[in-house]
């Protein structure tokens, strides 16, 4: 199968491409799925990352990686407000990765000897396309989120044009006619103290991904087809709907975090494909009410669960503190509790998992 179809990235070997993930979880694993998916179409791969979040490159052998600083301290490179954070990485990382892009570029002319066909980035790093302009390097970016997702991000400066924020809860059920069929209520809503900051970064990022070479999608033309329609309606640039990425790939290599062997096992245990799933990602904050409300909602649903809480997800909690006493042992080994698990397609072939609602609502800017 020829994942990228009719696609401008010709695949020619000695052709090598250049990558750049955006430092969060949730947009590490799908870059370096698609460098995979490249890999095994006989294109070099070149990672470029930030020090912050650094992928283990010891798990990419057959990668080259090239990192950058990101001149953030500790402080600042918190995702405590992601918005903060994602607008800080595209102003300071500008210097260091034009400075790393170029030399990659001499070294054609030197010991490499492989053309780069092009540059292909996370589409939250809106300042890589007047970088790769000013190199004469075409560039793709990369969305990691669903279709239908990008577009109400994408609508975000005509919906606050109309009014529709600060989001009012005596609107929550009105209909929204510039994206049916939403209600207001459906409209995301970023916890951020820099909102202006926030619409800023959605029309950059936008505006940028416009006059790119194209948009690759970690999705497929049968799911996202009303969305795929509409998105070629509004940005006439080619695309690429070439997922779901973990067909190919596991993203489990690329982890930021410590997985949690322990849910393999429990699963073997279970009746085949009986199970809900549940994980907030790797950024999403909820407060102490709000969780709750989830274990109590596990709890009465008679369904065995496997439930991610990462540590940190409750605002003001390590991990599970805020649970009832006694709550774990009334599941009678219904539930599974654990702070990180392995990805669907790394668990054993015995454990066949019934998804009947996965809250996943990781905001690596969001998905966007």
């Amino acid at each position: 199968m020829d994942v990228l179809g009719d696609s401008h990235i010709h695949q020619k070997k000695g052709r090598r491409l250049i990558l750049f993930p955006l430092p969060l979880q949730g947009h590490i694993n799908p870059m370096l799925q698609l460098a995979n998916i490249l890999y095994s179409k006989a294109f070099s791969i070149t990672i470029i990352h930030t020090n912050f979040n650094s992928p283990n490159t010891s798990n990419y052998p057959e990668f080259s990686f090239c990192s950058i600083e990101d001149s953030s301290s500790e402080t600042e490179a918190s995702t405590a407000d992601l918005v903060a954070l994602l607008s800080l990485l595209n102003v300071q990382c500008v210097v260091p990765f034009r400075n790393c892009l170029a030399k990659l570029l001499s070294n054609v002319e030197g010991e490499e000897k492989e053309p780069i066909a092009c540059l292909i980035t996370d589409a939250t790093w809106y300042f890589t396309q007047a970088v790769a302009e000013s190199l004469k390097l075409s560039r793709i970016v990369l969305r990691t989120n669903s279709v239908s997702s990008f577009l109400v991000f994408a609508a975000f400066p005509v919906l606050s044009q109309k009014g529709y924020f600060p989001i009012r809860d005596s609107q929550s059920e009105a209909p929204v006619p510039e994206l049916p069929p939403l209600r207001v209520k459906d409209i995301p809503v970023v916890e951020t103290c820099y909102r202006e900051t926030l619409h800023r970064l959605v029309t950059e990022a936008t505006n940028q991904m416009k006059v790119s070479s194209g948009c690759i999608w970690n999705s497929l033309q049968d799911l996202d087809l009303a969305s795929l329609t509409k998105f070629q309606q509004d940005f006439p640039i080619p695309m690429f709907p070439i997922g779901p990425f973990h067909n190919f790939f596991s993203a489990s290599s690329s982890s930021l975090l410590a997985h949690d062997q322990t849910s393999i096992s429990w699963l073997d245990k279970q009746t085949p494909k009986s199970v809900i799933y549940v994980s907030f990602g790797s950024i999403a904050a909820i407060n102490e009410t709000e969780f709750l409300e989830v274990a109590w909602g596990l709890a009465n649903s008679k369904v065995p669960f496997l439930w991610v809480v990462r540590p940190g997800l409750v605002r003001g909690a390590e991990w599970i503190e805020p649970l009832p006493q006694g709550f774990l042992e009334t599941l009678d080994g219904r539930g599974h509790i654990v702070k990180w698990s392995p990805p669907a397609r790394s668990a054993s072939s015995s454990c066949h998992w019934r998804i009947l609602d996965t809250l996943w609502l990781e905001f690596d800017i969001g998905k966007l």
